[in-house]
């Protein structure tokens, strides 16, 4: 059976050959306990840290202010509820945006069903936050300011140093999904002054199921996972096979980040040029990720999306394709829903080439025509 073409990379990204080597010898090899106390236990610590700096590195943070976890959900629900039930926290409120994932959205959803309030922003009709209205939706009973890095179906970079300076002007906390922001557009924690940040690998060539979460010196949030309290409150063994991937995996990131994004903007750039129907980006097309293109097509009201077999793309997250509906980061730039369900979301990378883009280019240009003709 022929595979279709992959360009879901915003789902999930190949795993780098090189990150697969790093991951190999902590498994059958070496696969010591990194909390034990005796060599192998030593050996599999001594590859966690390894892997701690990495990620600490990337984003110019303290190794001790990495957490590792599961991934960006789990990191965000422990960043979220674990700052609302923080001891001595007194503010009841959590202020995020329209276009969040929906772990932030649920997460939050369920702290206001249990007596938390929610403030929702709607963003503008490029998918970016009006700083106005933020500073609005803002008060002195906010506890939590949670905005997302590179939005997962549109690519659009919010100003985090921006929202920041807005979030600690009333005192607030300032949380960042990067899920898909880290590893492939510069994220300096200090000079953006970000005091809670969600990081997963399996988005920048590295294994599913490990993740981190950084953390301000001095900001208190209560464990998620009670127990054995190996992560600065993060109980459970640690995957060290997991970690030495996700370590990889942010080595080559800083390495490669200016060539990563030049050939993700090439790709872009190739792929916009090659359709032939009158297409809307959805999104900024300046504040952004190239390697993530949500696209609509004028006078398509149809999914597309079955309509190409040959191609493994998306008409919005992976989470949202389980439930059916349309996306809410489609109808919260103004799409309606028919007009969200036409969407596709194409995703590449550092893998991807230009032959690749041509054909997929030709199958969406056949599709297109054939429901324009119709």
């Amino acid at each position: 059976m022929t595979l279709p073409l992959y360009l879901d990379y915003g789902a999930t990204t190949p795993l780098d050959p090189a990150v697969a080597e790093a991951m190999a010898p902590w498994g059958v090899g070496q696969f010591g306990n990194p909390h034990s106390a005796h060599l192998w236990g030593y050996q599999a610590k001594a590859a966690v840290e390894l892997a701690r700096d990495a990620v600490a590195a990337l984003i110019n943070a303290p190794p001790e202010s990495i957490a590792f976890t599961s991934g960006a959900t789990e990191s965000n629900n422990w960043a979220i509820k674990g700052l609302l039930t923080a001891p001595g926290q007194s503010r009841r409120r959590i202020v995020t945006l329209a276009t969040e994932h929906s772990s932030v959205l649920e997460t939050a959803a369920y702290l206001a069903s249990i007596g938390a309030q929610l403030t929702i922003v709607p963003v503008r009709s490029d998918g970016l936050v009006d700083l106005g209205d933020l500073a609005r939706a803002l008060g002195e009973d906010v506890a939590l300011v949670s905005v997302m890095a590179v939005n997962n179906e549109i690519g659009v970079i919010q100003d985090l140093a921006a929202i920041a300076e807005l979030a600690h002007g009333i005192g607030a906390v300032f949380h960042v999904d990067a899920a898909q922001g880290f590893g492939k557009v510069p994220i300096d924690v200090e000079a953006m002054r970000i005091d809670l940040m969600s990081i997963t690998a399996h988005k920048i060539y590295g294994p599913k199921g490990v993740g981190a979460l950084y953390r301000r010196p001095f900001t208190m949030i209560t464990p998620l996972l009670h127990g054995g309290g190996q992560e600065d409150g993060r109980s459970g063994t640690l995957p060290t096979a997991l970690i030495a991937g996700l370590g990889a995996a942010a080595r080559i990131a800083k390495a490669r980040m200016a060539d990563d994004h030049a050939h993700a903007a090439a790709l872009q750039s190739r792929l916009l040029a090659g359709l032939t129907a009158q297409t809307q980006v959805n999104g900024s097309l300046t504040r952004r990720w190239p390697g993530n293109l949500n696209l609509s097509f004028l006078g398509v009201a149809v999914p597309l999306l079955s309509q190409l077999p040959g191609l493994a793309i998306s008409s919005g997250s992976a989470c949202a394709a389980v439930t059916g509906r349309p996306s809410h980061v489609l109808t919260a730039l103004g799409l309606s829903d028919v007009a969200a369900k036409a969407s596709l979301r194409l995703g590449f990378g550092r893998f991807t080439t230009p032959a690749e883009i041509d054909a997929a280019v030709s199958q969406i240009n056949v599709a297109v025509q054939r429901n324009l003709a119709e």
